[in-house]
């Protein structure tokens, strides 16, 4: 039988860093995986992101064996993040050197058709992945979902060139052995070629847990003021590279209008001097909520009025699709967009709401005072346009059979 007709007899490695109770769009990938009659069994580290230490019933000593979701899940000891730089370097070469090392010894009874790894940054936590495909002579998919080295330099970790140029030696390397590689955006597709030469690079995005398509209605609610506000929900990461300034400088903007509010969801690195700034400029329109697990998000941002979000305006930023997007459009709600690119495209493109040019504050508050003088009817259509965009393509289970056939067809090219 064909190969690629013949998807439910494939076995596949998933090596992640992040994965459940962590909240990343590769849970998603799995259980749709899973679903569709992939054997998905998972080599992680143990969770620790966003917050930077253990979740309860984890901690540093020993690997440990658990399942999800009827997948079977390998945890190596990694050292936790810690949000600081120190610990953060030693988390992403803990997961390197324990993932090659106890990961062997973990999976080496094991049989497997390829290895699919997800790959936000760091991308060198490939390396056991690449390591294992040497030893089991199986083909290896890499799912880019950051440039590297473009975002180092881009957040400021590093600056030196003479470093960058000996990172992206490395990146190369590394996509060279891999068998195919699989990138978010489509302006990813050309600064992976030319490092990764004649190894083929196809776009393949994300999308988002099927719980974003079957809101609830009965979850937590974002909290109201007493005069119906206008609600801007901003969710995920708060982070450097999400220039959350830009969003300080548009609700000082804003502050005299009283029903416009903007609520934050999510944790991250910029997170205290956001609410530094709150206290600082006396801003009343600035709700900083915290962290919220995945399962409540859906009907947090239906709860809104528009939802936000932003990225800074370095040029590698221009090439990323923040996945929140797809989150954006699934639950249809008009979305404001202060970033520049792929992101600022499809938002456009999907008729879904409005874009300002990435760290322009005056722009983005004039952006949502338009859709706050909007009526609820041209409201309702922008929210419309970006749930049938999403549909039409980031649908979960379309992307999966894609997925399935990219694995596939890796096999058939490694084995030729």
């Amino acid at each position: 039988m064909d190969m690629l007709e013949n998807k439910t007899d494939l076995k596949v490695l998933l090596l992640t860093q992040y994965f459940w109770p962590e909240s990343f769009q590769i849970n998603a990938v799995a259980k749709s995986l899973h679903k569709n009659g992939v054997t998905v069994t998972i080599m992680t580290g143990k969770p620790n992101y966003p917050k930077g230490r253990f979740f309860d019933g984890y901690g540093f000593w020993g690997c440990a064996r658990e399942r999800y979701d009827g997948m079977e899940v390998f945890r190596v000891p990694i050292t936790p993040r810690r949000n600081k730089n120190t610990f953060l370097f030693l988390n992403y070469l803990s997961f390197v050197i324990s993932g090659s090392f106890f990961g062997y010894f973990l999976l080496r009874n094991k049989k497997f058709d390829a290895i699919f790894v997800y790959a936000p940054s760091p991308i060198f936590q490939a390396i056991p992945a690449i390591i294992f495909g040497k030893l089991w002579k199986i083909p290896v998919v890499l799912w880019v979902q950051d440039l590297w080295p473009e975002s180092l330099q881009a957040t400021g970790t590093i600056k030196n060139k003479s470093i960058l140029k000996l990172v992206g030696t490395a990146v190369a390397t590394l996509y060279k052995n891999c068998t195919l590689i699989l990138v978010q955006s489509t302006a990813f597709i050309e600064p992976v070629k030319l490092l990764a030469k004649n190894r083929k690079v196809l776009y393949h995005p994300n999308s988002v847990d099927e719980i974003f398509l079957t809101r609830t209605h009965n979850s937590i609610k974002p909290l109201s003021f007493a005069a119906a506000p206008f609600v801007i929900i901003f969710a995920g990461n708060v982070g450097h590279a999400q220039a959350v300034e830009v969003i300080v400088e548009a609700a000082d903007l804003l502050r005299e209008i009283k029903n416009i509010r903007f609520d934050i969801y999510g944790s991250g690195s910029r997170l205290e001097w956001l609410k530094g700034e709150v206290v600082q400029r006396g801003l009343c329109n600035i709700n900083c909520l915290g962290h919220f697990p995945v399962e409540a998000m859906p009907d947090i941002l239906g709860g809104a009025n528009a939802l936000l979000v932003t990225l800074g305006a370095e040029e590698i930023f221009k090439y990323t699709i923040p996945n929140k997007i797809q989150a954006y459009l699934a639950v249809g709600r008009p979305i404001v967009a202060s970033l520049d690119g792929e992101g600022a495209r499809i938002v456009e493109l999907a008729n879904a709401g409005l874009t300002a040019p990435a760290g322009d504050s005056i722009s983005l508050s004039q952006a949502i005072l338009r859709l706050y003088n909007s009526t609820p009817e041209e409201l309702l259509i922008m929210g419309e346009n970006g749930k049938a965009y999403f549909d039409k393509e980031f649908n979960m289970d379309r992307l999966t059979d894609k997925l399935i056939h990219h694995l596939s067809a890796a096999m058939l090219e490694h084995n030729s």
